[in-house]
Parts: C-alpha cells; structure tokens; sequence
C-alpha cells in the first residue's frame, strides 16, 4: 500500500490562474476583519498582507478547473483502503516577494510526499502534504505547503465493554491551546479571569492574538491592558460538521469585537446558536472545561438586541 502511496510523490496536483487580480477590496476587507491597521497594506504604495498569499488562489464556490487526476486518484486509493475520513492538520507558507494590487496571480501545485501509516487519537492513516508555488507574473511570490490527514476513525469501544473507570471519562477533552513564551501572559490572565490585551509602548497600539511586536510600528516593548468585558458579535460561523468527539454541535463560534476595539475568536453561550446575530452584545465570562482549565467566552445579550429592535 505504501510503495503505491509513494508513487503519487511530484505528481502535479493542480494549475490555474487567479480568478481576480490582487486588489485593494479584498486586501480592505481581510484587514478589517483580522484587525490588522498596518500602514503598509494602505495607499498608493500598498502592498498586500503576505498571509493572503493562498486567498488569490482560492476558486470560490465554482471551483478551478485546472485541478489534475492525481490527487482525486490518491484520495480514492486511499478511500478504497479504508482511509476514508479527512482532517486538515496544519500548513506552512514562505513569502519571497510582496504582492501588489494588479498583479495576476498563476499558481501550480504537486502531491509532495506522502508519509508512512501513522497512529493518530483520531485513528490510523496517512498524511497527505500538497504544496503549491505562487507566483505573479514569472517571479516566484511564495508558497504553501498544507498538510492532511486521510484517515480510518478509531473504533469505538461500546459503554459497556469498558471498565467502570473508563465509562466516567469517556467524553474525550477539548484540544488544549499551544502556550509558548509569546502567549504564556495571555493565559497567566485567562487564569486570574483577565482577558489581557498586548499595549505598544513606543505607540500606544492594542494587539490582538498576542504577537512579539507591534505591526503599527514595529516595537518589541509592550504592556497590557485588561478587557472591560464589553463586545459585540462581528461576524459569527454556527459549526454543524465536522463533528469532533469533544464538542457538541451545533455551536456558534463568533468574532468579537471587544469594547476596546480589537477582535477575538471564541464560543457564543447563553443564546441558541440559531438566535446569534451580527451586532449582538456580548458579555466576557470564563468557562471551565474538562475539570482543569478555563477559557474566554462571550455570553449574548438577547433580550437587550431584541429590546433595541423594538
């Protein structure tokens, strides 16, 4: 199975050209909603983020049609075998020249490797790294490297063939967030029911996610300050699929914009997800999950939205 695997390795996978130039909408609109005031994405000399870089690549709900047969000839060995659920675990990208509103964007894509079978929580499987060259023009921009897993889900042991000990803890924990010396403060503050924001020194700029310097003006020195609590829903996503064992769909997943004007990502409660709307207050509480830990929520003000409706 595996030497057929392999033999996928350097098969192109896709090819096309990006079906808008660079422009200066789009770039307004991913800076307005990651938050992101960097002057050099502005004016007559803007550049685009670089984290952009696979979004002018992206086909949109019509799809490319540059995509080639090998990848859905893989995916289909794989199903074939049993491998047949699938979950993107992470991606990588390089940026070797900025991208400017006008330029045309061509892109191509291989099956770069294919790794040995592995054991996941999930289960057992294969991953699957895709990596595609960005270019505009001739000259190579960047690339992108994004890495699945294919993967036959682990069987499920019945409730009653457990050990008693077993049966109590068989809700499986949420994924625990990844804390380095960026974000340690961040979590330090979660701990003491803070929801710290990251405060240039030299600018007075707020940040948020915490980043080890400031994107207005490049600063490394910070301090913080504390949320008032305050917000409201930005934008919202209600999660049906794919189901994870830890979560109990569906559940609304909102972008908050906080009283002091930086955004967060986390969980709309206290509202049926089916009642969270775009420019509803929110109220920061903190959540115990699993016994241990804790984490921001934002729990909605239905009744003052509705009320203000009327």
């Amino acid at each position: 199975m595996y030497s057929r695997l392999k033999a996928y390795e350097g098969r192109a996978a896709a090819a096309g050209t990006g079906k808008d130039l660079v422009n200066e909408p789009m770039i307004r609109h991913w800076c307005e909603a990651m938050g992101d005031a960097n002057p050099a994405y502005q004016g007559p000399d803007a550049i685009a983020p670089p984290a952009m870089l696979q979004a002018w690549t992206m086909g949109g709900l019509s799809g490319h049609r540059g995509r080639t047969a090998a990848q859905d000839e893989l995916f289909e060995l794989l199903d074939g075998a049993g491998f047949t659920s699938v979950v993107a675990t992470d991606c990588e990208q390089e940026y070797l020249r900025p991208l400017r509103p006008g330029d045309r964007i061509t892109f191509d894509a291989v099956i770069e490797s294919v790794s040995e079978r592995k054991s996941t929580k999930l289960g057992t499987g294969y991953f699957v790294t895709t990596r595609m060259n960005v270019r505009a023009g001739d000259e190579l921009a960047g690339t992108h490297r994004f890495r699945i897993l294919k993967y036959a889900p682990a069987a499920r042991t019945p409730d009653g063939d457990r050990p008693q000990h077993q049966q109590q803890r068989q809700r499986p924990q949420r994924p625990r967030p990844v804390i380095n010396r960026d974000n340690a403060g961040f979590w330090d503050g979660v701990a003491d029911h803070r929801l710290l924001i990251q405060r240039c020194d030299s600018c007075g700029t707020l940040r948020f996610p915490w980043l080890p310097g400031c994107a207005a003006c490049g600063s490394p020195d910070w301090d913080t300050v504390a949320a008032s609590g305050a917000g409201t829903v930005f934008s919202y996503v209600v999660m049906h699929h794919p189901p994870f064992p830890a979560f109990d769909p569906p559940y609304a997943v909102g972008l908050i914009e906080l009283a002091e004007g930086v955004r967060i990502v986390s969980n709309v409660v206290g509202v049926p997800y089916d009642k969270v709307r775009i420019g509803m207050p929110v109220e920061l509480e903190f959540l115990r999950v699993d016994g241990e830990w804790e984490l921001p929520v934002f729990r909605g003000a239905q009744g003052r939205l509705d009320g203000g409706a009327g």
